[in-house]
């Protein structure tokens, strides 16, 4: 599987390039919200006003300016006052500049914070001259940290914020996928230990795309196996039972065999052969149905003409239906072509008309229709007789299971699972219903040649 072509790599790539995002975007408010809170108080006002003095009495007014360039970087402006006047003027918010002059002779140091985040501070001054003049700076944080330990501080809360975003991140998604395949761990565990009826459940599902997907495949996998092993169970079951007793009128025959004369034992030995062919017979059947239940792999497909097929089992079942007394009527239309194995679609329908026959009363008719439709060709197969009752109708196609008609004729119950099987490794299936006016219905339905 190409990996680019999966869910689960989009997935997990979007996650880290929105965690990368969230990092970038979070980090970088959280860090100037951090850089301002911890720097808040780094501004030494009176250090301040004193460089400004020195500035002013070392460059005159075009000293003071390059001073005022310098601190702008640093996110002041700030200018010195001198009896009431700028001796290089600044650009002050209207409220400030309406109050500054009250503040100027109010005469000493004043900070405050007339907007948010913005501070103002009026620093007394005296210079070497003598003069006393008056700072006034506005500043948006109170920081005066050199721009390289700005930078410094920015990095490395943001490089340990990408740490702590990662991290979380990448245990959320370790988180996710780790769930599942915990629990699909523990759940082939249990089914190793022979808990066949064990599933990954819910804890699975909700893990990401494939994974989810894989857990359901795993249950349905689980599921399957189990009705397998069920299956089997009850298929030995049902030889079992099946196998006794012949096996103990055979035990019996022979008994009364050597007790008996030879003109007695002679009846005898024939019965014994009977019995004999019988089992043949099932054991044949068991066979055909247990290499359709492995699927046939290697099984060789050709174009088969079903309508053909039905006549020619048409044709050999007439011999038993008129040692029977019972009318057989064809009704087969155009050809109908699938792909598959003729042998086996044989024994079908072989299997579906000797079981109507089987179970259809002397004078009764037995109908065999073939129809090919827009993409399927269905086989159906009538019979005049007592029909099944409702509740045993889904349990036809179960091995050995015979049901009440049981007693009607003799068989073993593998004929109709046969059918099945033959339908389900052509990609086809089987159904059975009572007919209106009486009798079973039984339909194959076979997948028509693309």
């Amino acid at each position: 599987m190409n990996p680019f072509k999966t869910s689960l790599f989009w997935r997990l790539l979007v996650w880290f390039f929105l965690a990368n995002l969230l990092v970038l975007l979070l980090g970088g408010y959280l860090t100037r919200r951090f850089v301002e809170y911890t720097t808040a108080v780094e501004i030494n006002w009176t250090s301040l006003a004193q460089s400004a003095s020195d500035a002013y009495e070392s460059g005159g007014a075009t000293g003071l300016q390059a001073w005022m360039r310098d601190q702008r970087q640093e996110g002041i402006d700030a200018t010195l006052y001198e009896n009431g006047t700028p001796l290089v003027p600044i650009r002050l918010p209207g409220s400030v500049r309406d109050s500054l002059p009250q503040w100027l002779q109010a005469g000493h140091d004043l900070v405050m914070q007339p907007y948010p985040r913005i501070y103002l501070a009026v620093q007394q001054v005296e210079g070497r001259d003598g003069k006393t003049r008056q700072l006034v700076a506005l500043s948006r944080t109170h920081s005066r940290l050199p721009l390289q330990t700005r930078n410094q501080i920015y990095l490395a809360v943001q490089f340990g914020l990408s740490l702590l975003f990662i991290a979380l991140i990448g245990w959320w998604v370790a988180r996710s996928v780790a769930r599942p395949v915990e629990a699909m761990q523990r759940a082939a565990r249990r089914m190793a230990a022979g808990e066949l009826s064990t599933r990954v459940g819910p804890p699975g599902q909700r893990g990401p795309g494939e994974l989810s997907h894989l857990a359901r495949d795993f249950d349905a996998m689980a599921e399957r196996i189990e009705a397998l092993v069920a299956h089997d169970r009850a298929v030995l079951q049902d030889l079992s039972h099946e196998l006794r007793s012949p096996l103990a009128r055979l035990q019996l025959i022979l008994d009364l065999a050597r007790r008996s004369d030879a003109e007695q034992a002679a009846s005898y030995f024939a019965q014994a052969e009977r019995e004999i062919e019988r089992l043949d017979r099932m054991t044949g059947e068991m066979l055909a149905l247990s290499r359709l239940e492995g699927g046939l792999p290697g099984m060789e497909r050709e174009a088969v003409d079903v309508a053909a097929i039905a006549r020619e089992c048409a044709a050999k079942a007439q011999l038993e239906a008129s040692a029977r007394d019972i009318r057989l009527h064809t009704a087969i239309e155009a050809p109908a072509w699938v792909s598959g194995s003729g042998q086996l679609i044989e024994r079908a329908l072989d299997n579906l008309l000797g079981n109507a026959i089987k179970y259809s009363p002397q004078g009764a008719s037995v109908e065999l229709a073939v129809q090919a439709g827009e993409n399927r060709a269905d086989v159906i197969v009538r019979d005049h007789g007592a029909g099944v009752p409702d509740d045993e109708l889904a349990q036809l196609f179960r091995p050995f299971f015979r049901g009440s008609n049981a007693p009607k004729a003799e068989g073993h119950g593998l004929g109709l699972a046969i059918v099945q099987r033959v339908a389900q490794v052509h990609g086809g299936e089987t159904a059975a219903r009572n007919a209106e006016g009486g009798g079973l219905e039984v339909r194959l339905s076979l997948p028509l040649q693309a």
